[in-house]
């Protein structure tokens, strides 16, 4: 378990089988019992059966057994939260070729909404990136086909395909009519950690997914920094960072940390609490850092991001993060039966806050354009807190509305970064301090 999302005959054998175990479990009640509240569960067991056979023998033309086995399996699954669902062979398959970093495709963390692809985030470097896909658009068709009817999985195996062929995708973006964009697909090969020297000793690293080789890519960075003149300041780059493997944003965290707590995860039952604490040792202990982050920033990203907040190792800047603050487990079923991804806890931040649907609040939040109270009015919020059958925050409290930023760009701002030359302002200046105190003052 790993953390992270025939022929008529045999309905009459299922339908046999689910009868024969009713018949063997629900022992007949005692009149003025109360009923066995697990007595429905067992009744809707047979009535599925029933209802499976029915259509097995009466639909219009035959119907493929097991993939709509497979579609009731991942329906029930996708009902409890949108991270959970079924994985069929080849699913399973993909999913562990795409933690690995490599695989065929698009390059775009997606999840499903209203029936269409919801954009998370588009990964660096990919088609989908240099397409100028963004955060919040829906994918609506493929190849002129449209995506209502499919399920996640089915729409992302749509997407993927040999190194070389093209793919049509129809976006819908807020504010303005559906276009289409042509894409050649490539094999992804997810470098999932950049960085580079600012001018005045300034570190950037830039991290855009937690797979399985971000921590060995990390460690790179960190000694690639450590050559050259000791850095006056850190950049950690989580924006547009949807998140992946838990084990890697913890040891992310671990470098950047002395000692102590990282996160905390709480399963269903009380005692399935664990805590993960960083190990002594920090790189570049005492130079100051910022975090960026944004609406696409969710999962593993937020984890790093909510531990260097809370642990006051790092100014976090930006706008809020997208709040999915829950772990999934996939769960392998055997030889030839897939997995299934099932949401198993919540995760905490060392100050014991759990941001699901709330995201991470910046301590200061500074945006990429510039926006007038009017056009703010008009953004239409996305987030964990908004999809379908989403957890809810187990404290009551919801996601904050939408206010006018700290800081944004001045009129007739032509640069290409504010959020991240705001960051470098302050590093270089030394006010990142400063800043986390008037932050928690206010």
């Amino acid at each position: 378990m790993r953390s992270l999302l025939t022929g008529t005959a045999l309905g009459g054998v299922l339908g046999a089988a689910a009868v024969g175990f009713a018949a063997m479990a629900w022992p007949q009640e005692d009149a003025g019992k109360p009923e066995d509240p697990r007595t429905a569960t067992y009744q809707q067991i047979e009535l599925f059966a029933e209802i499976f056979a029915r259509a097995q023998r009466d639909y219009v033309v035959p119907i493929d057994e097991q993939e709509a086995m497979s579609a009731a399996i991942n329906g029930m699954l996708m009902s409890l939260d949108p991270h959970s669902g079924y994985l069929d062979p080849e699913d399973f398959q993909s999913l562990q070729v795409q933690t690995s970093g490599e695989y065929g495709g698009l390059g775009i963390e997606v999840t499903m909404e209203d029936g269409f692809v919801k954009v998370i985030s588009p990964m660096d470097g990919t088609p989908a990136a240099k397409a100028g896909i963004m955060p919040g658009d829906y994918i609506t068709a493929i190849n002129g086909k449209p995506i209502i009817g499919l399920t996640l999985n089915d729409a992302v195996k749509e997407m993927r395909g040999e190194r070389g062929t093209e793919l049509e995708i129809t976006i819908l973006r807020e504010g303005i009519d559906p276009f289409q964009v042509t894409l050649v697909r490539e094999v992804i090969q997810q470098k999932s950690v950049t960085w580079r020297t600012e001018p005045g000793d300034i570190g950037y690293i830039r991290v855009s997914t937690f797979n399985e080789r971000t921590t060995l890519l990390l460690e790179e960075a960190l000694d690639g920094l450590s050559r050259g003149p000791k850095p006056k300041g850190i950049v950690l780059d989580l924006r547009n960072n949807g998140g992946g493997l838990l084990d890697e944003a913890v040891k992310v965290a671990d470098h950047f940390l002395s000692g102590g707590e990282v996160v905390s995860t709480q399963g269903r039952r009380p005692v399935d609490v664990e805590r993960r604490n960083a190990s002594k040792g920090e790189s570049f202990k005492g130079v100051p850092m910022v975090v960026l982050i944004n609406g696409g920033s969710a999962s593993a990203s937020e984890i790093v991001a909510g531990a260097l907040q809370d642990r006051e190792r790092a100014l976090v800047i930006g706008t809020t993060s997208f709040g999915k603050g829950s772990v999934q487990s996939v769960i392998p079923l055997g030889a030839d039966r897939g997995a299934i991804r099932l949401t198993t806890a919540r995760y905490y931040t060392p100050a014991g806050r759990s941001i699901q649907a709330l995201g991470i609040e910046p301590d200061l939040m500074i945006t990429q354009v510039r926006l007038t109270q009017e056009e703010l009015e008009k953004i239409e919020r996305w987030s964990e807190a908004d999809l379908p059958h989403a957890l809810q925050n187990e404290t009551g409290e919801a996601r904050k509305e939408l206010r006018m930023p700290d800081e944004q760009p001045p009129e007739g701002y032509e640069g290409e970064d504010f959020q991240l030359e705001r960051a470098i302002q302050m590093l270089r200046e030394g006010k990142t301090s400063a800043s986390r105190m008037a932050a928690k003052a206010g």
